[in-house]
């Protein structure tokens, strides 16, 4: 397919200029002005709006098997889900069980990813240590393209990582030129204060976040960049929810250490309010870790991204529905952990961020696409708009608006974190490997076009 994208404004992380783009064979051609349109090309029309290279979630967890259950919305579903709201590539986590060979497990992830119909990578978990975990993380990076290693250090009992584990997986990865990625809440002190609200007849979703204070992911973040400081290996810190964790980033960053850190469209702009409903399925519909915090956590998080200590946005997209939800209707802990956003992270982001002065359209660029291919080693295939990279792009009008609900969301759940929210600045369309896949409200998707893409290490 050949397409030209005429008459919009081009918005790259580091500068935007009005511009043609021709798209041939799923790459960009050419970029320029007044470009001719080959015999047979579609057209589209961008006059009055943006384009921005397609959103990359970095972080995503479809049907994932998780705390009895399994998520929602497949490969299939959610990167659908995701085209319709720009978003044209997902890195997700293949997460082997305890003693299970990190080769096995990712062979199973990239099973279910073959009805992807978007772009897809992984991160994959390091949840024990053994000869054969050294080995097949060896393997991963060498021959499969995986240059990014995760670590949950909460989770006691399932996946959680302990110390030990921490300091021969990150020592690993030095090695293979990865970096490592972590979950940081200290995973002892919430499953203690677990049992204690239980023990004290708390067992109502509104005891999830009294389970996982900001302390406990301050701590761990803490334990993490140290760990990393010794070992001398990146590492890139997900979700980050609060002022405390933020400042550890703040403080290795200082100290001329390689950390990163991720927000999460949630985080930024939803509080721990939503679990004092007294609506069950409405307070157990927010329960994720770590949880919604207190508002003065949100103004930090912004700030954040404005400084650029915090160089990402995501969504930790993991589905699940309310009859899932009510596992836990007696025990806030069998709750599964997991909200949705992929399809509404560029539009909340946009409205509160660029329409509010916090984001210039270059940042939204920046925390939306070009910061996560540049951290995980696929820039500028993707994240840019230029001659030689891939054609994933939105056409973005920001004078579009409409208002979220989960009656006409594309996602596979039967809630919408943001339902109700009135965004301005949506995708008019979406181009995946320079294909035109949506279209003005029109989701043109196919199970099986996504393609993985494999993300060289970091040193040869």
């Amino acid at each position: 397919m050949t397409l030209v994208i005429r008459g919009g404004t081009i918005i790259n992380a580091d500068a935007s200029r009005r511009a043609d783009i021709l798209v041939e064979d799923g790459t960009i051609r050419a970029v320029g002005d007044d470009l001719e349109a080959p015999a047979g090309a579609e057209v589209i029309d961008a006059g009055g709006q943006y384009v921005m290279p397609g959103g990359i979630d970095p972080h995503t967890h479809m049907q994932l098997p998780f705390m009895g259950t399994v998520a929602s919305e497949d490969f299939y579903t959610g990167t659908a889900a995701g085209l319709a709201g720009g978003t044209t590539m997902i890195i997700d986590f293949v997460i082997p069980s305890p003693d299970q060979a990190l080769m096995e497990a990712y062979q199973t992830w990239r099973g279910w990813a073959e009805k992807a119909c978007a772009d897809y990578s992984f991160h994959v978990a390091v949840t024990w240590w053994g000869d054969g975990v050294a080995d097949d993380m060896g393997t991963l990076v060498r021959e499969e393209g995986i240059n990014s290693f995760k670590h949950f250090m909460a989770y006691k009992g399932a996946i959680m990582a302990e110390d030990e584990v921490l300091y021969n997986s990150f020592c690993r990865a030095r090695e293979l030129g990865a970096i490592v990625t972590a979950h940081a809440e200290n995973g002892e002190l919430v499953y203690q204060l677990q049992k204690k609200l239980l023990a004290e007849g708390r067992t109502g979703p509104d005891a999830h976040p009294l389970s996982r204070p900001p302390a406990a992911e301050g701590e761990a973040a803490n334990r993490a960049a140290r760990l990393a400081e010794v070992i001398g290996v990146p590492l890139y810190l997900v979700h980050v929810s609060t002022e405390d964790a933020l400042d550890e980033i703040v403080r290795a960053r200082l100290a001329g250490q390689r950390v990163y850190g991720e927000a999460l469209a949630g985080h930024l702009l939803i509080d721990d309010s939503v679990y004092k409903n007294p609506d069950f399925d409405a307070a157990a519909a927010h329960v994720m870790s770590p949880p919604f915090r207190a508002k003065l956590h949100q103004d930090a998080l912004w700030k954040g991204l404005q400084s650029g200590n915090l160089q990402t946005t995501a969504t930790d997209h993991c589905c699940f529905c309310a009859d899932q939800k009510a596992m836990g209707k007696d025990d806030f802990t069998r709750i599964p952990n997991g909200t949705a956003g992929i399809e509404d992270r560029l539009a909340v982001l946009w409205t509160h961020g660029v329409n509010t002065g916090r984001l210039t359209k270059e940042e939204f660029v920046a925390v939306t696409s070009a910061n996560a291919a540049k951290i995980f080693n696929i820039y500028p295939r993707k994240g840019r708009i230029a001659v030689g990279a891939d054609a994933d792009i939105v056409v973005w009008d920001p004078a579009a608006s409409k208002t979220i609900s989960a009656k006409t969301h594309h996602q596979n759940v039967d809630y919408n974190i943001f339902e109700g929210m009135q965004v301005t600045g949506l995708a008019s369309h979406t181009i995946s490997q320079g294909k035109l896949r949506y279209a003005n409200g029109d989701l043109r998707t196919h199970k099986g076009d996504g393609r993985y893409i494999k993300r060289p290490a970091f040193k040869s």
